[in-house]
């Protein structure tokens, strides 16, 4: 019975391919960033990033644009794995409450969780964790289903 609930809880109608994602993204700046995917459930996505001179603001903490990209990376790489084949999402609105500071040195792990998946409509909240546990920020993001161009 909990393999068969575990089954109808997927959420995913694409494939994850961890390499491609990398080679999409090398150049890119989740790539630049050094964004990774780390783990796929049912109905969840974990990421991770380092927070090193690449990532952080004057004071040696993680930048809040850094948080963002992180979890926007994830969001939309979600919302592209719940669609049909012949369909792409775009991020329309992302939302961020930083509460923690992630120090340098430190690395920064997503989870990410869908709220709604519409037809047109994704929306995901996504946590922010730094390597001690605490929640560093919270994060809401909408994508829009379309059809590929």
């Amino acid at each position: 019975m909990e393999a068969e609930a575990e089954v109808t809880a997927r959420i995913w109608k694409r494939d994850v391919d961890a390499a491609a994602f990398l080679a999409k993204h090398d150049t890119t700046l989740p790539g630049l960033l050094d964004v990774r995917l780390e783990e796929f459930g049912p109905d969840f996505a974990r990421a991770s990033m380092p927070v090193d001179a690449r990532h952080v603001q004057p004071f040696g903490i993680l930048h809040g644009g850094g948080s963002v990209v992180l979890a926007e990376t994830i969001g939309s790489y979600c919302s592209l794995l719940c669609t049909e084949e012949g369909q792409h999402c775009v991020g329309v609105e992302v939302s961020a409450s930083h509460l923690a500071p992630v120090l340098a040195g430190d690395r920064v792990e997503a989870l990410c969780r869908p709220l709604r998946l519409g037809r047109k409509l994704h929306v995901w909240h996504i946590e922010l964790r730094r390597g001690d546990g605490q929640l560093s920020c919270v994060v809401r993001l909408t994508t829009a289903v379309q059809a590929a161009r």
